[in-house]
């Protein structure tokens, strides 16, 4: 008999029933699972037969496992699959926070309970002590507006938002949901703007209301979703791509060429260990709060308007660091 999903969505409710405290009648299990007594009396007898599950009926307990240490092998896991699955879950809650904290807890119960107990034991204390990740601040992720904007992204509905950024005034506006992503620690959402007729990147902890609207749309055959996020440097995507170049000193040299910052790099390599980063990008708020981060070990070369962001952030910051002024 062909396992469908449906069948096999029964047969873990009706293994949930077995092991409560309830008394798992037929007539009780076929109402709450909305279907006949004959349906949940054969469901019964093939995980008798094919699981050899030891399950047996009373009137008084309706039906009950004999042996409670029994696992319905419904699940085909290995223990090394459901510890990366621990782990992947553990990773979505550090960076989404508490948009799926509940539902990944209850997902990861659920299939850690169709494992041998020992080795469910093993897998909890492996994926919560053994093994961390540290994302920095926090952020407190309004979950019920992250699950709209997925619903709304899933069945290409529009949705109306009040969205506030630090420093200016709420707005609102009416937007497409094309994609949802977590870039650096922070939650966007990307999609076509109606008020500017553009594609748009909003952070969602700043959506302060949304709802769902019942007009359809379809994705502008102009977005391209591999460019769209490619040609973005950290996040911002800003208007035409500039060509930055960025001189790094030979003791911050060998942190910039470990890794790759963009898909348009260059790197070149000086005698003396230094080297010249070149990138185009479309937005230059990012690379300023980037190559801060370096200190003295970073210079800008060009464009001329990104020396001159770096260099009024640095006149603006010796103010306060002037003797008398601390």
């Amino acid at each position: 008999m062909k396992m469908t999903p449906i069948r096999l969505e029964r047969f873990l409710e009706i293994d949930a029933m077995l092991r409560s405290s309830m008394r798992a009648t037929a007539p009780m299990m076929a109402e709450k699972l909305e279907v006949n007594e004959r349906t949940i009396r054969s469901d019964i007898e093939f995980m008798r037969n094919r699981y050899e599950a030891p399950i047996t009926s009373s009137k008084s307990q309706g039906y009950y496992y004999t042996d409670e240490t029994w696992r319905l092998p419904s699940i085909p896991l290995t223990q090394g699959e459901l510890f990366a699955l621990t782990l992947g879950a553990q990773m979505l809650n550090a960076y989404a926070g508490s948009a799926y904290r509940e539902e990944l807890r209850s997902a990861v119960s659920r299939l850690a309970e169709r494992l041998p107990v020992p080795m469910e034991v093993d897998l909890q204390q492996l994926a919560q002590e053994n093994v961390m990740f540290r994302v920095g601040a926090e952020l407190d992720l309004n979950p019920v507006i992250w699950q709209r904007l997925e619903q709304a992204c899933q069945t290409k509905r529009r949705v109306w938002m009040r969205y506030g950024t630090p420093g200016k005034p709420e707005s609102e506006r009416e937007f497409d949901v094309y994609v949802l992503h977590i870039s650096r620690n922070n939650p966007y959402v990307t999609g076509w703007c109606h008020s500017r007729q553009m594609v748009r990147d909003f952070r969602v902890d700043r959506i302060r209301k949304l709802k769902v609207l019942k007009q359809k749309f379809e994705v502008s055959a102009t977005f391209d979703r591999k460019a769209h996020f490619e040609r973005m440097f950290q996040h911002e995507v800003g208007g035409e791509p500039k060509l930055v170049e960025i001189w790094f000193d030979a003791a911050t040299a060998p942190y910039i060429v470990e890794r790759r910052w963009h898909q348009s790099q260059t790197i070149e390599k000086h005698t003396d260990g230094a080297v010249t980063l070149r990138i185009e990008v479309p937005g230059l708020n990012e690379v300023k709060r980037w190559v801060l981060f370096y200190g003295a070990g970073a210079r800008v070369l060009g464009p001329p308007a990104l020396v001159e962001m770096v260099r009024a952030e640095l006149s603006g910051m010796n103010v306060f660091y002037q003797e008398g002024n601390v």
